[in-house]
């Protein structure tokens, strides 16, 4: 027998710019948004019946309509106006919006900022997760692309070695990574935007201050600092691919190498992914 098992279709990479005119200044809001759909869409598949598909173009329609009324706040509210909207579909079980926020912020003139004109900033890029299904919506924060650097107080050593073991121990080393993060909240409301400066600072004063032993270490002091002191997430998870920067045998060139020089390698590279949670009581 054969059967058609798990599947969702929607729209991804909606890209969205609004531009809020105010009398001090204007704001530029970058989004880009993906949307999916899960129900009763077997037929589509199985017997070519588009009857209760929609349209992914209406989904990109929806997007940019809602957002003139919609997006006034942080991107998860209006991620969550966006999934409370498709699950009024009576095929649809659950609908999940993926939003990721790309920052401008006012270019400095003669007499302080201007009020029309921006620099696309290169920091982290703020991203929003919300999933709906009937009893209500799971919000999910986070970031992407936040490249950070230690060049000192990282270690990795007493690792096992066999004979294709060519790594040396390092009791301090530079540790250099591309932060994503995510961390779930306890309840589908909030002060979204305090909360996401709350809880990325602490991510990264953390990152600052901790001896870290090994990538792994360095999630686990992370992740449960930012459960420790916020409570209203309950899990947070985390990729930091490892970005190695190799000290330079300056010796062939008639040099000593300090610990000053390195060579700074994308791939191949190291890649950490860990979920950290509360625990049942």
């Amino acid at each position: 027998m054969i059967e058609l098992g798990a599947n969702r279709y929607g729209k991804r990479a909606i890209r969205l710019v609004k531009v809020t005119r105010e009398p001090g200044g204007h704001r530029v809001r970058d989004l880009t948004v993906d949307v999916a759909l899960e129900g009763d869409f077997a037929a589509a598949h199985t017997a070519g019946d588009n009857a209760l598909v929609v349209a992914t173009d209406t989904m990109k329609n929806t997007v940019y309509a809602m957002a003139a009324d919609h997006l006034t706040a942080s991107i998860e509210a209006f991620g969550s106006v966006l999934a409370t909207h498709f699950l009024e579909y009576p095929q649809v079980r659950r609908a999940t919006i993926d939003l990721r926020e790309h920052s401008w912020a006012p270019i400095a003139g003669a007499r302080g900022p201007m009020p029309d004109a921006f620099l696309r900033t290169g920091g982290a890029t703020r991203t929003a997760s919300v999933v709906t299904v009937g009893d209500g919506p799971v919000v999910e924060s986070g970031l992407e692309d936040l490249v950070v650097i230690k060049t000192a107080r990282s270690a990795f050593s007493a690792f096992p070695r066999d004979r294709y073991t060519t790594l040396a121990e390092h009791r301090d080393r530079i540790m250099a990574t591309r932060i994503t993060a995510a961390w779930r909240h306890a309840a589908p409301d909030g002060d979204w935007d305090a909360s996401y400066g709350a809880i990325s600072s602490t991510l990264l004063e953390v990152f600052a201050e901790h001896e870290s032993e090994s990538v792994q270490h360095s999630i686990w002091v992370m992740a449960r600092a930012m459960l420790e002191r916020h409570a209203e997430i309950d899990e947070v998870r985390m990729s930091l691919p490892n970005l190695h920067h190799w000290p330079v045998d300056l010796a062939p060139l008639g040099g000593t190498n300090r610990d000053e020089i390195f060579v700074a390698t994308t791939e191949p590279h190291g890649l950490i992914e860990a979920t950290v949670r509360r625990s049942d009581p």
